[in-house]
C-alpha cells in the first residue's frame, strides 16, 4: 500500500504540515508529489532536518521519521509563505493532475490532498470550483463530497455553488444519484451493511408543507419514497435545524444536507482540525484536510497537523481496512 500527498497551494500551510508529518514519522509508504526545492527551503525555515529523496516511486516500506519521498514537480516562480502567485496555480494543479492519474492507473492505494486556493488559481485564468469538481472532470466520475469526524458524517447534493442556484440544482436526477453513491460507499468503503441516511430539507422547516417552498414535495420527498422502496433505510426530507441534534444523529450513519454551508458548519464546529473531507464517487480513494490555506500562519511552525493526519489514516483504513494505519 501506498499513498500520495499534494500538499497545495505552496504559500499556504499545506507544505508545513507535510512537512511536520514526515519529521515525526508516517508510518505508513508516502509519496508527496510536490516541489522538492519549495520543500527544502520550507523545512529550513521551520527549523526541521528533513531528508527529501527525489523518485517516481514510494517507499516500499515506511520511512524514518525525517525522511520524505518526493515525486518532483517543479514550481513556476519561487515561493513566499503567506504570499499568493497567480503564476504558480498550473504548478498546484500539475501535481494533482499527475496524482489522479497515477491513482487511476492504479499505482497507489489513494489520494490525500493538502488545501489550495480557489481564487489565486482563478485570478490566474484557470476556471477552477475545487478539488471535488477537478477530480470529477479527471476520472469522468460524478463524485459526492462528504466530511467526517467522530461521530458524524455529512455529504452534500451540491458542492461548491452560489447560494442562488442551489434549488435549480438539485433536481431528482441528482439527487437520486448522489444518495446511491453515498448509500453505495457507505457500504463499500466505511463496511456498514445497511446504511441508515438522514436527508435533509432544502428550505426552513422542510418547506413547511409547501407554505415556504415546494422542493421538499416535489423532488426530495418523492425520490426519497422510491429510494425506500428499494430497500434503503432513509428519513427526510427534515427540518435541518431539528436534525443536527442527538435524537436523530444517535440512529443515523450519515446525514445528507442539500447544499454546502447547510450541513457543514455543524460538522466542523463538531470536530474543526480532526475532520476529514472523502470524496466518495470516484475510481480511487481520495481524502483531504478540512481546512484552508491559513496563509497567515505559513512558516510559523504553529499550524497544526490533525487534519492531515486524520486524512492519511482515513486514507489508509478505506485502502486496507485489515492493516495498520498510521503509527500515533
Amino acid at each position: 500500500m501506498s499513498i500520495l500527498i499534494t500538499p497545495g497551494e505552496p504559500a499556504g500551510v499545506g507544505p508545513d504540515l507535510l512537512l511536520q508529518a514526515a519529521r515525526q514519522g508516517l508510518g505508513i509508504p508516502v509519496l508527496a508529489v510536490a516541489d522538492p526545492a519549495m520543500l527544502a527551503r520550507r523545512a529550513a525555515q521551520l527549523g526541521f532536518g528533513i531528508t527529501l529523496v527525489e523518485t517516481a516511486s514510494p517507499p516500499r516500506q515506511a520511512p524514518a521519521p525525517g525522511t520524505l519521498h518526493v515525486y518532483p514537480v517543479r514550481l513556476r516562480q519561487p515561493c513566499t509563505p503567506g504570499t499568493l502567485d497567480p503564476e504558480n496555480a498550473s504548478y498546484v494543479l500539475q501535481c494533482l493532475q499527475l496524482a489522479a492519474e497515477a491513482c487511476l492507473e492504479k499505482k497507489h492505494s489513494a489520494l490525500v490532498t493538502g488545501p489550495v486556493h480557489k481564487g489565486v488559481i482563478n485570478d490566474a485564468g484557470i476556471p477552477f470550483s475545487g478539488h471535488t469538481e477537478f477530480l470529477a472532470a479527471c476520472s469522468n466520475s460524478h463524485p459526492v463530497m462528504m466530511l467526517a469526524c467522530p461521530g458524524l458524517r455529512v455529504a452534500l447534493a451540491t458542492t461548491h455553488l452560489p447560494l442562488r442556484k442551489v434549488s435549480d440544482a438539485i433536481t431528482p436526477e441528482l439527487l437520486t444519484r448522489t444518495i446511491r453513491i453515498l448509500h453505495g460507499d457507505l457500504r463499500k468503503k466505511f463496511r456498514i451493511n445497511d446504511p441508515r441516511i438522514l436527508i435533509c430539507g432544502l428550505n426552513p422547516h422542510a418547506g413547511e408543507g409547501g407554505h415556504l417552498g415546494t422542493e421538499e414535495q416535489e423532488i426530495i420527498a418523492p425520490v426519497v419514497e422510491t429510494l425506500r422502496q428499494e430497500g434503503m433505510r432513509l428519513s427526510g426530507p427534515l427540518p435541518a435545524d431539528s436534525l443536527f441534534t442527538p435524537g436523530y444523529l444517535d440512529h443515523a450513519d450519515a446525514v445528507l444536507a442539500m447544499y454546502h454551508d447547510q450541513g457543514l458548519p455543524v460538522l466542523k464546529h463538531q470536530g474543526f482540525g480532526n475532520a476529514v473531507n472523502i470524496t466518495l464517487g470516484l475510481p480511487f480513494i481520495r481524502t483531504s484536510v478540512d481546512h484552508g490555506t491559513a496563509l497567515e500562519l505559513a512558516g510559523s511552525g504553529k499550524a497544526r497537523m490533525g487534519s492531515l493526519l486524520a486524512a492519511i489514516d482515513q486514507a489508509a483504513q478505506i485502502a486496507n481496512p485489515s492493516g495498520k494505519s498510521r503509527k500515533k
